[in-house]
């Protein structure tokens, strides 16, 4: 038996095996002409190593940044919008106010879709899911008509009111595609977003036909290419939501792949929570080009329905594309291994969030990259050595990163020497991650002092003491494989699915009997996509209520039993009641309670995953290296451990832990040891 994932990032490409006997894992750069000569050459790599084949391979698990990367850079199809005629500027109002309400020179970003190819289609359907005006076949044949005229390869469709009846898209989708064929992606936002807010589920719809030709054909490729070396298994991609899903789902829904990259750090990093009874959590994922902040209580990760791509106007929420897609609640900032650092037209120290990426790289990789990025930074003060990066699979020149440094920022910054400049790079990077998880936790209502951190990623633990000082958090846990987290994260995720179904009524007016049979049909939707991978009998299944009081905004979700679900009106009034005074601290006398919508999901029951660790014995002398501290202005000696030798004894910094895929850094100040699953474990011995 062997499983393989796949985690394809901006700068790196990992891939983790798992078979009888453990994990194994090897990180190769990412190939962004074609990602998947990276994957294959890693895949390659690693069956190698362990003398196996590719007829061996029982399952292949996949997350890719593919989908996000297309929207950041307009890479998709070239993409028409048919919609209630009238309509088509809704991409273009949005949410008919400013994000920022003072800043007169803010930036929106574009519709995916150009004004000329939005097609308004004379039709109606009232909010109660009547029909007022029925689409015409002459009307939707004169738009197949333009649409072939135009070249165009994917065909959004969002009609007003089609939560509640989507027989004009089922219509309009069916006659376009008698005109069109297979040879145009026709994507319906009743299918896609079936939710209230026409804007947002407008721009879920498009978005999903602006990258569904591109991933289909890439991932239909790397299938192919899979089979041809002799894989005969199963092919799962990892969802945004934290869940798996089937080759053809991902295909039919890419939109959902947006943040599964990162949803496999989280993966890691609520299953590893529970293995050490973590129950408050800082996940913190650090790459090449990004780092990943994600709270999670009790083991189960901060989700949400609601998700920004491609922010325009410096990362402010509200600037960027809305999709409505199942997703762990993410703050993401571009610092990573590869983000670059320079001085800026006030002179003084900047760090990302451009990255240098994988070509050409930071300078020490010697691919023709001259900026100096974290990485050359952590290289010049010592934290970590060339020999044996990235498990040997890249050779470094040195030599380049304090040249780069000395170049970009200690020269033109004026100061003293090399060192120092490389170490403001890295203390500047850790603040800002440290400040992103401090303000959203505010925003969370968190105290964020009284989490654990956990980290992974190639650079999670080299940030993960310091960044732990500014937040006054206590405690480190750096999991075994960190360095490769979200691969293995894949390997530690249910397949899974959600769908969600609007009601918009009041509480009081509900039909109970025939919502309670919609959610019945839903809940055997989602159970069958499931079963395409999963044997039903290890199949859980919930049900999530989200309510409002008329008029509002905050709508708080209710977890319900999924077995035999009947609306109980009652009972949720009760709920929402107490949870809605919890949060905001009062309750509203005399205003009527909404029911907003129903999402469903099902859920590949949880199998406990732990490997047996015993630590090597026999580790030889102690040998040491000189690291740069900042704070002291002085070279510190730490102790080289290698990770495969730590077991529970506690052992005091200052150290270097070595493992082939990360570099654990405990400062002074900090001590390590082992659990008994194989993570390290960081406490603070001192104030």
């Amino acid at each position: 038996m062997v499983k393989i994932s796949i985690d394809i990032g901006g700068t790196f490409t990992d891939v983790v095996a798992e078979t009888e006997t453990g994990l194994s894992s090897v990180k190769v750069l990412t190939t962004p002409d074609s990602p998947d000569r990276g994957a294959l050459e890693g895949v390659s790599r690693l069956l190698t190593q362990l003398g196996k084949s590719y007829a061996d391979i029982t399952a292949v698990i996949h997350g890719t940044t593919l989908a996000t990367n297309a929207l950041i850079e307009r890479r998709g199809a070239k993409t028409a919008f048919i919609t209630t005629a009238g309509f088509r500027d809704v991409l273009d109002m949005r949410y008919e106010k400013r994000f920022e309400q003072y800043d007169l020179n803010i930036e929106m970003p574009a519709a995916l879709v150009a004004r000329p190819l939005r097609l308004g289609l004379p039709e109606r359907i009232l909010a109660d899911g009547s029909v007022l005006q029925a689409p015409q076949d002459a009307e939707i044949d004169a738009l197949a008509a333009k649409i072939q005229s135009e070249g165009v390869e994917a065909v959004a469709i969002g009609f007003l009111h089609s939560y509640r009846n989507p027989s004009h898209e089922d219509y309009v989708a069916d006659r376009l595609h008698k005109t069109l064929g297979d040879t145009v992606t026709i994507c319906k936002s009743s299918d896609v977003a079936c939710e209230i807010r026409e804007f947002e589920r407008f721009s879920t719809v498009c978005a999903n036909a602006y990258v569904r030709p591109l991933m289909s054909k890439y991932l239909g490729a790397l299938k192919s290419e899979l089979n041809q070396l002799g894989f005969d298994g199963s092919f799962l991609m990892m969802l945004s939501g934290g869940g798996l899903t089937t080759l053809e789902q991902a295909m039919r829904y890419p939109i959902r792949l947006v943040e599964s990259g990162p949803a496999g750090g989280v993966a890691l990093a609520a299953h590893v929570a529970r293995e050490v009874g973590s129950n408050r959590t800082l996940s913190l994922d650090i790459g090449g080009t990004t780092a990943k902040i994600c709270f999670i209580s009790d083991g189960n990760p901060q989700t949400t329905r609601r998700f920004e791509v491609a922010r325009a106007w410096r990362d402010v929420k509200g600037s960027g594309l809305p999709v409505r897609v199942p997703t762990v609640e993410l703050v993401e900032i571009g610092a990573g291994g590869g983000s670059i650092a320079g001085v800026d037209s006030l002179g003084r120290l900047k760090v990302g969030p451009r990255s240098a990426g994988s070509d050409p790289g930071p300078a020490a990789y010697g691919r023709g990259g001259e900026n100096a990025t974290i990485t050359d930074a952590h290289l010049t003060v010592g934290n970590i050595a060339a020999e044996g990066f990235a498990g040997g699979m890249i050779s470094l020149t040195p030599e380049n990163a304090p040249a780069a440094i000395t170049q970009h920022v200690q020269k033109p910054m004026g100061i003293a020497d090399t060192a120092t400049a490389a170490a403001g790079i890295v203390e500047l990077a850790d603040e800002t991650m440290a400040n992103a998880a401090r303000v959203h936790g505010i925003e969370l209502g968190h105290d964020i002092a009284s989490f654990d951190l956990l980290v992974s990623g190639g650079g999670g633990a080299l940030h993960a003491a310091r960044i732990a000082e500014k937040l006054g958090i206590r405690r480190i846990i750096v999991p075994q494989n960190a360095g490769v987290g979200s691969a293995v994260g894949f390997l530690r995720s249910p397949v899974a699915f959600e769908s969600a179904i609007s009601v918009m009524a009041l509480l009081q007016s509900v039909d109970a009997a025939g919502l309670s049979q919609r959610v019945a049909d839903q809940l055997s939707d989602v159970r069958a996509i499931v079963e395409e991978a999963v044997p039903a009998d290890r199949i859980d299944t919930s049900v999530k209520v989200e309510m409002r009081y008329q008029g509002q905004g905050l709508e708080i979700a209710l977890e319900n039993a999924a077995e035999n679900f009947e609306m109980d009106v009652a009972g949720l009034e009760a709920e929402f009641v107490s949870k809605y005074e919890a949060l905001v601290g009062f309750t509203l006398d005399n205003i009527p309670i909404e029911l907003v919508s129903v999402s469903v999901t099902a859920r590949e029951r949880a199998v406990p995953k732990s490997q047996p660790f015993e630590p090597e014995t026999g580790s030889g002398g102690v040998v040491t290296r000189q690291v740069f501290d900042l704070a002291a202005q002085e070279q510190v000696t730490y102790r080289i451990l290698k990770r495969s030798s730590l077991g529970s004894d506690i052992i005091q910094g200052p150290a270097v832990v070595t493992e082939d895929q990360t570099t654990t850094l405990v400062r002074p100040g900090w001590n390590v040891r082992a659990s008994d699953h194989g993570h390290l474990i960081l406490d603070r011995s001192e104030a």
